[in-house]
């Protein structure tokens, strides 16, 4: 069984912007991501981003906008990601198991990587990213402040690089 590190994307990888994310040349990537990305690799973990990305459904872009998002992070993180699974789903428009804070995405990554939940992290900013993972026995890293108590998670930092140290000092 393999060990991952689930990364959900706006806020952790990625600049968030509360009027979505879509186009590459607004597209920042958070200082530390690429160094944190290398050094989880490095370490033999798998890397999966899990990211609702309920714009495509509202209509506001296109999968493939959130696709070049996507190949624009690789470029510049040496292709470190295994997969990125998205949800374009929104409660406006339909529901979806997919969705976080469902659990869909997170259990088919594990399947078809062989992942060990116990042995893997997942780094999110947002309630909805620790408590799929809490519920799977996955450990949790919340980066920032803006969490709700109820999914508290089991580490709190404030960069990828500053978790990515923690998860490798954790497994030494």
């Amino acid at each position: 069984m393999n060990q991952c590190v689930f990364l959900d994307r706006d806020g952790v990888l990625n600049e968030d912007n509360p009027n979505y994310t879509f186009d590459v040349e607004k597209f920042k990537i958070l200082q530390g991501v690429p160094e944190g990305l290398r050094l989880l690799r490095k370490n033999d973990f798998i890397l999966v981003v899990i990211t609702n990305q309920s714009g495509i459904s509202q209509g506001l872009y296109s999968a493939d906008q959130m696709r070049a998002c996507h190949a624009y992070l690789q470029s510049h993180c040496d292709g470190a990601i295994q997969n990125f699974y998205f949800s374009p789903y929104h409660p406006s428009v339909t529901e979806s198991l997919s969705r976080k804070p469902g659990s869909l995405m997170f259990e088919r990554a594990i399947a078809r990587y062989r992942i060990d939940p116990s042995r893997s992290w997942m780094v999110g900013d947002r309630g909805r990213d620790i408590a799929p993972a809490r519920l799977l026995g996955i450990q949790t890293i919340q980066i920032g402040d803006e969490i709700e108590k109820a999914a508290q998670a089991d580490f709190k930092v404030n960069s990828l690089l500053e978790a990515a140290r923690l998860i490798i000092a954790s497994v030494h």
